[in-house]
């Protein structure tokens, strides 16, 4: 149940606390006082989508905290953002919004994002506006309507699983099924590039050793002229010399006194591995001169395979390991066109099985939606009667459609208006007041098998007057025993029968707008039931006639509270 919202800065709306109680709660004011506004409110917070334009023209940032109590701590929205409600069952919404755009949002203190506020809020809070009844023109939203009722998640969820499976093999049948004439001519493009690939002979890792063996070719004079250099002044030339030479001679002479102290004999070791290092050094040098073969056609050859790969790359690849993928998805593609006539027969089998795999899943899911719907026309019939629709007549059309995403059933909701008259579209002979009341009784089912607490009604009674509109006010004081009810309304009759009134008041103060909203008494709501039912001239007629309003509505609350007790 909504206790509290409490507003600051939204629109004309500087700062207000709306303490809502169990029960029916009215909300009347002129049009244009800013009663939708209160809606858009509770949207927000709710985590429904919002424009800029909501935060007060001057103010930086504007704020919508909305308090429920009776919460259950199960919630599926509440799981996945670790926040729940209080030791008492309070949980705390709240959303504040920047004029670029920006959003915080809250639950209980802890950080949300705006979809899962959104999640938590549609668990809580169902607001119907007052363009819900167009939505029954919509023949497409019959279906869900149905499934919401019929509570149809495991048929339904058989159904999708088997018509994915379906779907899936149809793309892969269409994914082969070419023309005859393109088909040829890809498998010849495929065979050239398997063919142009394979002719190269590519090998992984060998554009790096290519290219250090391309740099070193380009060198190799300066590289044998570098390595002619080492050797000499390592080895020395045909007279003899070189480093090794000399180390030799510098180890020979300190032979003869390494014994004589440790210092001299630490001296001969380190030039004993001094020499022996320059020795390996320079059997390495000279192994390295005499096994480079500079040969300026190996050049050309390794010039011609680094032309090679460069020229495959701008067509396969980037590297070398990226062109043998490239061939590998060739050569597959290649064999499952070769052998496409025998995989196309596999997935026609295949096919067949998932086609009466579907069907069947789809007859069990009619059979549940045509069960459901025999129970919803029952209860949509009695409702419509308890809104002073005795003659209307409801019932649900089911036809036959191609399987799809939702099913194979084409619903339609149907309605004779009048005795004799056969049953047509709603869209078709359903007046403004008639869809009005239809929904009311649609929502009013759908609300009966939902565990939200609060159900919002913004001008459902558009269209809607005389006895019908007190059919209306009397169906939404019995749905208020069961769920708390907060309708926005300009009909005296809904605003009598409310066991909580709000007025919701304009004003001006120093150039600027400013609208309030009214916790409103006894005479109070005997004042404002006389304005809206005689405007701006409230005489004493019509203060006595909207005191005998509020009596009438006060009888008819303590009878449903005494047939409710019974019961």
């Amino acid at each position: 149940m909504l206790e509290l919202l409490h507003i600051e800065n939204i629109a004309v709306i500087q700062e207000a606390d709306i303490q809502f109680r169990p029960g029916f709660n009215a909300l009347t004011g002129e049009t244009g006082a800013g009663k939708s506004i209160v809606i858009d409110a509770m949207g927000a917070v709710l985590g429904g989508r919002t424009s800029r334009d909501l935060v007060r023209t001057g103010a930086d940032r504007a704020f919508v905290s909305a308090e429920f109590s009776q919460v259950p701590g199960d919630l599926a929205g509440l799981a996945e953002t670790g926040a729940a409600p209080d030791e008492d069952g309070h949980l705390l919404l709240q959303r504040e919004l920047t004029g670029d755009g920006k959003n915080l949002c809250r639950v209980n203190g802890r950080p949300v994002t705006v979809a899962q506020l959104r999640r938590i809020g549609e668990e809580l809070l169902n607001i119907h506006g007052q363009h819900d009844g167009q939505q029954l023109l919509d023949e497409e939203q019959h279906l869900s309507y149905l499934d919401r009722f019929g509570r149809t998640e495991a048929p339904l969820g058989r159904y999708q699983t088997a018509y994915e499976a379906m779907a899936d093999l149809q793309a892969k049948i269409r994914a082969l099924q070419m023309d005859e004439a393109e088909k040829a001519r890809r498998m010849d493009s495929l065979r050239f590039q398997i063919d142009e690939l394979e002719r190269a002979q590519l090998v992984p890792g060998e554009e790096e050793s290519l290219t250090e063996r391309r740099d070193l070719l380009r060198n190799g004079e300066k590289y044998l002229s570098a390595l002619s250099g080492a050797d000499y002044c390592l080895n020395g030339g045909e007279e003899g010399g070189g480093a090794v030479s000399a180390l030799r001679d510098a180890e020979e002479a300190l032979a003869g006194v390494r014994t004589l102290s440790g210092d001299m004999g630490e001296l001969y070791q380190r030039l004993e591995q001094l020499r022996c290092e320059a020795y390996d050094l320079a059997e390495i040098i000279r192994d390295k001169r005499e096994a480079f073969d500079f040969s300026p056609a190996e050049l050309d050859a390794v010039e011609s395979r680094s032309d090679l790969l460069y020229r495959l790359k701008k067509k396969y690849g980037a590297t070398v390991d990226e062109m043998l993928a490239y061939l590998d998805k060739c050569r597959r593609e290649l064999d499952d066109m070769e052998t496409a006539d025998d995989t196309l027969a596999r997935l026609e089998q295949q096919l067949e099985k998932a086609r009466k795999a579907v069907l069947a899943a789809g007859a069990e899911l009619t059979a549940a939606r045509k069960e459901a719907a025999a129970v919803l026309e029952q209860r949509i019939q009695s409702e419509l009667r308890d809104l002073d629709m005795h003659k209307v007549r409801f019932a649900i059309d089911f036809g036959e459609k191609e399987p799809g995403p939702d099913g194979c059933d084409a619903v339609r909701f149907l309605m004779s208006a009048n005795a004799g008259e056969d049953l047509k579209p709603i869209a078709r002979i359903a007046s403004g007041g008639e869809l009005a009341r239809i929904m009311l009784a649609l929502k009013n089912v759908l609300a009966e098998q939902e565990s939200i607490g609060t159900l919002v009604f913004d001008e459902v009674d558009t269209g809607v007057s005389g006895r019908a509109a007190q059919k209306v006010a009397e169906k939404l004081a019995q749905v208020s025993r069961r769920k708390q009810v907060l309708c926005v309304t300009h009909l005296p009759q809904l605003a009598a029968m409310a066991d909580t009134h709000f007025s919701v008041e304009k004003g001006e103060r120093d150039g600027r707008t400013y609208t309030r909203v009214v916790l409103l008494d006894w005479e109070q709501r005997k004042a404002e039931l006389a304005r809206i039912t005689g405007g701006s001239r409230v005489t004493e007629a019509l203060l006595a006639s909207a005191g005998e309003l509020l009596d009438q509505a006060e009888r008819y609350r303590s009878e449903l509270g005494m047939r409710n007790h019974a019961e």
